[in-house]
């Protein structure tokens, strides 16, 4: 836990300095998806392979990534399953994507069906995602669509539309489409460390311990970027360029924020559905790499901000721990 301080003395966990700043965040559209299969290993391939490609949006047209793992108790169809939240920049970003990578990823794999995973209908979720809608014309004329009731959690029974598509295994079942919602992509920490082993450790620690957290995502490989960006570049083609305030290389000729001690640095970007759920992966992540990484060389935890010019979302680290009731730090009206 955070060493006992009033909020205007420094704050350390096991040692490790959590720096005054705050990450920057800002406004994405989100989706969540529940994949299925006969076995935990089909699962699990199909959506390696949707997720695969997805860790950000400048490049890759989704930010994507399996949220939690699901008991067959879990699912809609009662076999092993994933929740999978994909985030893009605009509701047309997920409206082209989902689509694209269900086709490709996992109407191809063997036994699995794809439901949504955000309840309510349309009229509770009036901007849809389409899932069955694009993809029932694989089927050639042959696929078959029904409605049945569902008991949403508000209590109110609804018709969902699914399709059966003809394949060589018998057939892919899936929802007609999904609901859409606001959330926040670019939640972040940065881990400083006197090596890469330092900051290696503990970003494993802090994967880790927010792994099965519900409502977000890490979705950079292993959870985390060395490749943090700052806004802008000397080239007018590249709108995000290398934050050289933390290459250790750089440090020479260019103002830098890593203390004299410090030879890496690794930063995790979080996703996530909502504020609170952001804050709470922050919080939980940081205390573990600083429990991890302080004998291993694990030196400060910071954040990745632009002056609050890219987002409207503000997560205020020491907030973070001197306040259990984490309150949103917005321009945004809660």
């Amino acid at each position: 836990m955070a060493d006992s301080v009033p909020s205007s003395e420094p704050i350390s966990i096991a040692g490790v300095s959590i720096e005054d700043t705050f990450a920057e965040a800002f406004d994405m559209k989100a989706t969540r998806l529940i994949l299925t299969a006969d076995d935990r290993r089909w699962c699990e391939e199909s959506a390696r392979a949707m997720c695969g490609f997805g860790t950000s949006v400048i490049a890759c047209g989704l930010e994507i990534a399996v949220e939690q793992t699901l008991t067959p108790e879990q699912t809609p169809d009662g076999r092993p399953g994933v929740a999978i939240l994909a985030f893009g920049m605009s509701g047309k970003d997920l409206e082209k994507q989902v689509p694209r990578r269900a086709g490709q990823c996992v109407l191809t794999c063997p036994t699995t069906a794809l439901y949504g995973g955000i309840p309510g209908g349309r009229d509770v979720h009036p901007k849809r995602v389409p899932i069955g809608k694009s993809l029932r014309f694989f089927g050639d004329g042959n696929q078959i669509s029904k409605q049945i009731q569902h008991l949403d959690a508000d209590g109110k029974s609804r018709p969902v539309r699914y399709w059966r598509i003809p394949v060589m295994d018998g057939e892919f079942v899936c929802q007609h489409d999904v609901g859409r919602v606001d959330a926040i992509g670019g939640g972040n920490f940065i881990l400083v460390g006197q090596s890469v082993q330092s900051v290696t450790v503990a970003s494993r620690a802090a994967i880790d311990a927010m792994r099965e957290l519900p409502g977000i995502i890490t979705p950079f490989p292993g959870g985390t970027t060395r490749s943090g960006s700052k806004v802008g570049s000397k080239y007018a083609a590249l709108f995000a360029s290398t934050n050289d305030a933390f290459c250790p290389a750089l440090r020479e000729i260019t103002p830098s924020n890593l203390p004299p001690e410090a030879n890496a640095a690794i930063e995790i970007v979080i996703d996530g559905m909502s504020f609170d759920e952001i804050a709470e992966s922050m919080r939980v992540g940081i205390n573990a790499a600083c429990e991890t990484g302080a004998s291993e060389g694990l030196l400060s935890v910071t954040a990745g901000n632009y002056g609050g010019k890219l987002g409207r979302h503000h997560f205020k680290l020491h907030q973070l721990f001197l306040d259990e009731s984490t309150s949103p730090d917005s321009e945004a009206e809660q």
